[in-house]
């Protein structure tokens, strides 16, 4: 077995910069010439798009794998870890929140902190430094001391003022001689990446700037230490686990791809490939026409609402997607994919009519309408599986539901029992319209991978009888 490096970035709170920190990290080993493999704990989709483009080799993104200690189990986690580290020779996984930060005030479930015990990993914690001399030393000596089972391997000082501010900041921690400063990063605001309402800016919107992921890579050569953070890393096994063989792909899937659908566990992708599925991209707002001989569709989360003119005005698609849904064929849709499929979409911009599949609209709002992890169980048999499957997953969405007035919500069918973090969620979920699954919950697969393995079936089930 090959040896490897692992390390988690962690951060002492949200907004740290501990997002600029790792995609700068990535960049520079990865321009080393060592093959860098990213992951990112918790339920977001933005930060691993990023990810990919700096561990990017011969321009080829690198896809980042979420873990997450309240969706998946710690076997699943280590499973997915070890698939893809096995054939790195860095992972760097970037955290979530601040090192300890999880779903209770109590425990450690969903956090960081959490992940990289699973793992086995040691943690670089980045430490936003403004305004922090001998206190600096006092917060990282909390952290390390906070729970014994978590490895704190260094500290990089973010947002450091000037060369006397990282003096100041090294000579306190020689009170933690135990914990090394692998670095002091000066303040630069204009290398962070934009932001809205979900999180950063994603790749897709403008385009990869490739230049983006280099100076940040800069910015993190010119005040880390790479060789001696790498020293301090220690080696571990690649453990590749056992690995199914896909089926051929015995059914085809079309996946909404584009700067309005961009939201996808890569873990989903790959758990419907290893179920028989050939998954075929689209764009809703270029493409006129769906790709040929499609058993299914999957439509997927994103920004629709930003590209609302653009989907509205492409008629055609939109046509062709109702239709495929009136055909019984089993189309998934979540978040931004099942606010596509409604009547139409409401911005500030304006009104857009949508594909009309569900008989009520989305109406964007200032604040978020829901926001954290979810757990479903299905009341009746899905293209998901059978009544009684559990799965669980994510909300968090600005748009609210607005109901016909003549078709109220309540005369609706829907397949979803819902409930998060305290305890049942009594919200029309899980809404079915023929062989169509809409939901705002981004569900992970891999915390029930009969979930895949259903969804091809019965895509496969629909083929047959389209014969």
């Amino acid at each position: 077995m090959s040896a490897i490096k692992g390390f988690v970035v962690a951060g002492t709170h949200s907004g740290c910069g501990k997002t600029s920190v790792s995609l700068g990290l990535m960049g520079s080993l990865s321009r080393r010439g060592l093959a860098v493999q990213p992951f990112k704990c918790g339920p977001d989709f933005i930060d691993p798009g990023h990810h990919a483009l700096a561990c990017a080799r011969e321009k080829k993104p690198i896809p980042s794998h979420n873990l997450d200690g309240w969706m998946l189990d710690e076997s699943t986690n280590l499973d997915i870890f070890n698939r893809h580290a096995a054939l790195s020779d860095v992972a760097v996984v970037e955290g979530v929140m601040g090192l300890f930060d999880g779903i209770s005030g109590t425990g450690d479930q969903g956090s960081t902190g959490q992940m990289a015990k699973i793992l086995g990993l040691p943690v670089i914690l980045v430490v936003d430094a403004r305004s922090m001399a001998r206190s600096a030393a006092a917060l990282v000596s909390g952290y390390a001391n906070f729970d014994e089972d978590v490895d704190l391997a260094g500290v990089i000082f973010n947002r450091v003022g000037s060369a006397n501010h990282a003096e100041l900041l090294r000579e306190a921690m020689t009170l933690l001689p135990d914990i090394p400063v692998l670095g002091c990063l000066d303040r630069n605001e204009d290398i962070a990446t934009p932001s809205r309402h979900l999180g950063l800016i994603m790749p897709e919107e403008s385009g990869p700037d490739m230049g983006r992921y280099q100076r940040l890579a800069d910015w993190v050569e010119s005040g880390v230490d790479i060789d001696r953070l790498l020293e301090v890393l220690p080696d571990r096994e690649a453990v590749a686990p056992f690995e199914l063989v896909p089926q051929m792909g015995t059914v085809t899937i079309g996946v909404a791809r584009d700067a309005a659908f961009c939201f996808y566990y890569e873990e989903n992708l790959r758990l419907l490939r290893e179920a028989g599925a050939r998954l075929v991209e689209f764009s809703p707002i270029h493409d006129h026409r769906l790709p040929d001989k499609l058993d299914g569709l999957f439509l997927g989360g994103g920004y629709p609402e930003l590209y609302a003119f653009e989907l509205g005005q492409n008629t055609r698609l939109r046509r062709e997607i109702k239709d495929f849904c009136d055909s019984g064929r089993p189309v998934y849709a979540e978040c931004g994919g099942f606010m596509y499929l409604m009547n139409d979409i409401v911005t500030g911009r304006g009104r857009y009519a949508m594909s009309g599949v569900f008989p009520f609209r989305a109406e964007m709002g200032e604040r978020f309408r829901a926001l954290g992890y979810r757990e479903v169980s299905t009341g009746t048999k899905t293209l998901l599986g059978p009544a009684g499957a559990t799965v669980r997953g994510h909300e968090f969405h600005y748009s609210s539901i607005q109901e016909d007035e003549a078709v109220p919500l309540s005369s609706l069918p829907t397949a979803y029992a819902m409930s998060g973090r305290k305890g049942m969620i009594h919200t029309p979920e899980g809404f079915l319209q023929g062989n169509t699954l809409g939901s705002y919950i981004h569900l992970h697969f891999a915390s029930y991978p009969e979930a895949a393995k259903a969804f091809v079936e019965a895509c496969r089930d629909a083929s047959v009888d389209m014969d």
